[in-house]
């Protein structure tokens, strides 16, 4: 009898800790909850006004909104974790210095503050130096005009050249041109206030930014890029 009862609470030990871990991590996820906050973001001056010029649209496209964008709630204590990190480009024309203006903190519509990668698909890639936890990233391609972005991809990873363990953050490619499956996100009109991304916490050490031209070039541009984590 003692042999059948000990075995019995050694069986029942396994879904008591089960429980208690799921209790715990509730818990935790509850007070996180709490802490959140807006994500305080300082936005350029708008680089145009009025009404859109007719540009061929696909049937995924956002409309374009006149009203401020309502602010992400995050986790207190984030920061902008992609000043001074490492970038690399699938466009080797692109310098290390060139691609660093995508991470000096300019985001005005001018040309000086915008970079231009090759025709086609093509990436940007940031090395945050060690696995972190993201939770929201900004994008600006270059909102000097209305313009729409296609095959605007977003993935992580911690293998630097993205063969495995890779994870989707955004995706508006709806027609997979790019090849990188099928996305479910829409496409949008570059604005002033960037594509605002919500990582939902995913813990990486890459991050890499795909793209094939827009509705007014078949160039790539990039302004800044901005990765709130920790």
């Amino acid at each position: 009898m003692k042999t059948i009862m000990h075995s019995f609470a050694r069986g029942a030990a396994a879904p008591l800790t089960l429980s208690l871990l799921l209790v715990m991590g509730l818990a935790a996820q509850a007070e996180d909850a709490k802490n959140l906050v807006p994500l305080e973001l300082k936005l350029p001056s708008p680089g145009f006004k009025g009404t859109p010029k007719d540009i061929q649209l696909s049937s995924y496209v956002e409309p374009l909104s006149d009203k401020p964008r309502p602010a992400m709630m995050v986790p207190a204590g984030l920061s902008n974790l992609a000043p001074g990190k490492k970038l690399t480009s699938s466009d080797k024309n692109a310098t290390a210095d060139t691609l660093a203006k995508i991470i000096d903190g300019d985001k005005e519509a001018s040309d000086q503050s915008i970079i231009f990668l090759r025709k086609g698909t093509q990436w940007v890639q940031i090395d945050l130096g060690a696995p972190k936890e993201l939770f929201a990233i900004v994008l600006w391609h270059a909102h000097n005009t209305a313009k729409v972005y296609h095959d605007v991809v977003v993935q992580v990873s911690d293998d630097p050249d993205f063969v495995k363990d890779v994870k989707v953050v955004y995706n508006n490619d709806q027609d997979n041109t790019s090849g990188l499956g099928v996305g479910t996100d829409r496409e949008y009109f570059e604005t002033h206030e960037g594509r605002l991304i919500n990582a939902k916490g995913v813990k990486a050490q890459y991050v890499r930014f795909y793209s094939k031209g827009s509705t007014e070039s078949s160039l790539n541009e990039y302004t800044e890029i901005e990765i709130y984590g920790r």
